[in-house]
């Protein structure tokens, strides 16, 4: 464990962050979940998808 972790833990502790914070980041987290999990089992359309570029120079 870093002493960076143990000051910033300490520091939650004391003043741990307001519900409005607590509120955003479910929802941040959430949004980032029901993603994965409509590109997981449905897929991605094809025009999210990435191609290859061949990058040769010679």
């Amino acid at each position: 464990m870093n002493l960076r972790w143990l000051m910033r833990m300490s520091k939650w502790a004391r003043n741990p962050p307001s519900e409005k914070q607590v509120k955003l980041f479910l929802l941040v987290v959430a949004i980032c979940f029901s993603l994965f999990a409509y590109e997981y089992f449905i897929g991605a359309p094809e025009w999210m998808k990435l191609e290859r570029v061949n990058r040769r120079f010679w």
